[in-house]
């Protein structure tokens, strides 16, 4: 399979010293690759870097085999991005707002945001301010937004932040759709392991701003772990016990 994102040796670090250090991780045409961590570890940092929201200190990032740094515009062209909290003009109406964001892709055909809105299960409220809605409905408009131009790579920080069960569970089932249907490539971060594992078919987990393990799930699990949870906790452990004694 093609390789979509390659990040290639790449540290960002903030005066406090936070961030990433010489994270690798590459992430392949139909992957669901969920970047798990505890809040703090890096992924959002990661993903900035990524989308070119942050320049990288060193390091090389790549998407569709376009530099994010010397390339940005083609590296991002087939691209749709939700980072921390979905943004929106309150004052507009949902659907008002994904009409908004559809006018940067001319091509788009009009029925594009019916398709959306259905999608992420905000028909029945797409008239309704967004200032009204609630933060799982806002963060379901925000996804909307991203995947307005479908894109052939998703990448989503926490996507089901503030959604309730139900909402989770549809997000969940869409995104496994659209990698099985459509081919769309995802890497998604979160920090609740058991969405991960439900998800994902290749996970990283990122500590201390630091790439610990990544790979493939079943592989990662087969025959030592029950569990994504415990293998995250074998590997948190082992990373604190090497860097004791570096």
């Amino acid at each position: 399979m093609d390789k979509i994102v390659e990040v290639e040796a790449v540290t960002k670090l903030y005066r406090n010293r936070r961030g990433i250090r010489d994270v690798t991780l590459n992430v392949r045409q139909g992957d669901v690759y969920g970047l798990f961590g505890p809040n703090g570890a890096g992924k959002t940092t990661l993903m900035k870097t990524m989308v070119g929201l942050s320049r990288a200190d060193k390091g090389t990032i790549k998407l569709f085999g376009h530099d994010v740094t010397t390339h940005y515009e083609q590296a991002m062209a087939r691209v749709g991005v939700l980072i921390e909290t979905a943004e929106a003009y309150e004052y507009m109406s949902g659907r008002k707002n994904l009409e908004l964001a559809a006018r940067m892709y001319p091509e788009l055909p009009a029925k594009r945001v019916d398709e959306v809105l259905e999608l992420v299960g905000l028909t029945a409220v797409q008239h309704e301010r967004a200032g009204k809605y609630s933060l799982g409905m806002k963060q379901r408009l925000g996804l909307a937004a991203a995947m307005i131009s479908k894109p052939e790579l998703l990448i989503l920080d926490e996507p089901t932040n503030g959604l309730d069960i139900e909402g989770t569970v549809q997000i969940r089932e869409l995104v496994k759709r659209l990698a099985r249907e459509e081919r769309t490539t995802f890497l998604i971060s979160s920090h609740l392991i058991r969405e991960m594992e439900l998800m994902c078919n290749r996970i990283g987990i990122v500590h201390d701003g630091r790439m610990i393990r990544e790979g493939v799930c079943r592989e990662l699990l087969e025959g030592r772990f029950a569990s994504l949870e415990e293998l995250y906790m074998h590997e948190v452990e082992q990373d604190r016990r090497a860097m004791a004694h570096a």
